[in-house]
């Protein structure tokens, strides 16, 4: 593909409209390594009948609805308004309560409220998970760690990005955990692969985590993609490596 072919596309994925947490137009040309632990499964088996769930960052509601969750005890959060205004009305027509938050301000329900926090790539704040769970109550979380892409990022922007904590990792979170007050029942850390097969699809990828990537554009960083392209056309692909850490604790 010439040049100028691929520029024209590369814009026009950089200006593409992204809705909900929902990345299947790029899933033909992205693959994410497997996990060692399975944060469905351990979020289904968490969901029963008389048990008051809350989703915190549900994004567009996708992963939440494929829990089947029941209706009038399933609550979420969303703090990124185009998210929350995309998914208000349908997961009120499945009996879901959506609320909008913000960060580092309190939850709007009372004291020992829920059974079960789920929480995906969402920021917490310990000490209101331990306000709303009851007694015995779980929270299990999947977290994207600080140094989650940064070798990637270091290199495409010429420097270390600033905007996130880079020591944000699983043993940190444990530590304040266990002086909260909770019991870890399950912990693990992992590394995974992300593979590229399309400049444009990364272009795409970059935009919407942005605070990864602080400050890139197409016409800022034109010559790495460029790099990427060659890359992709000697071995296939390109890579960025992950970070992901896992935690599943009970308030006590």
């Amino acid at each position: 593909m010439q040049k100028e072919k691929l520029l024209e596309y590369w814009k026009s994925e950089e200006t593409r409209i992204f809705q909900g947490w929902n990345f299947s137009s790029i899933r033909n040309n992205m693959t994410e390594g497997e996990l060692p632990w399975n944060y469905r499964a351990l979020a289904k088996e968490l969901i029963l009948p008389d048990s008051k769930i809350l989703d915190m960052g549900t994004g567009g509601g996708e992963f939440l609805l494929s829990l089947n969750p029941y209706a009038g005890n399933t609550f979420a959060t969303e703090s990124y308004l185009p998210n929350f205004n995309y998914s208000h009305k349908k997961l009120k027509d499945n009996g879901i309560n959506l609320s909008f938050t913000e960060e580092e301000k309190p939850f709007p329900y009372s004291d020992n409220f829920f059974d079960v926090i789920l929480n995906r790539h969402e920021s917490y704040d310990v000490n209101e998970l331990n306000r709303v769970l009851k007694t015995g109550g779980i929270f299990v979380s999947q977290q994207v760690g600080g140094k989650n892409n940064l070798d990637f990022s270091t290199w495409l922007l010429g420097k270390e990005p600033g905007v996130t904590d880079h020591s944000f990792n699983l043993s940190r979170e444990i530590e304040r955990f266990e002086s909260a007050g909770f019991i870890i029942s399950r912990k693990d850390e992992f590394f995974p692969i992300t593979s590229f097969t399309d400049v444009g699809s990364f272009v795409f990828f970059a935009k919407i985590i942005e605070w990864e990537f602080p400050g890139f554009s197409v016409k800022t960083h034109i010559d790495r993609l460029f790099e990427l392209q060659k890359e992709i056309q000697k071995n296939g692909y390109f890579e960025l490596v992950a970070h992901r850490f896992l935690i599943k604790a009970m308030k006590v």
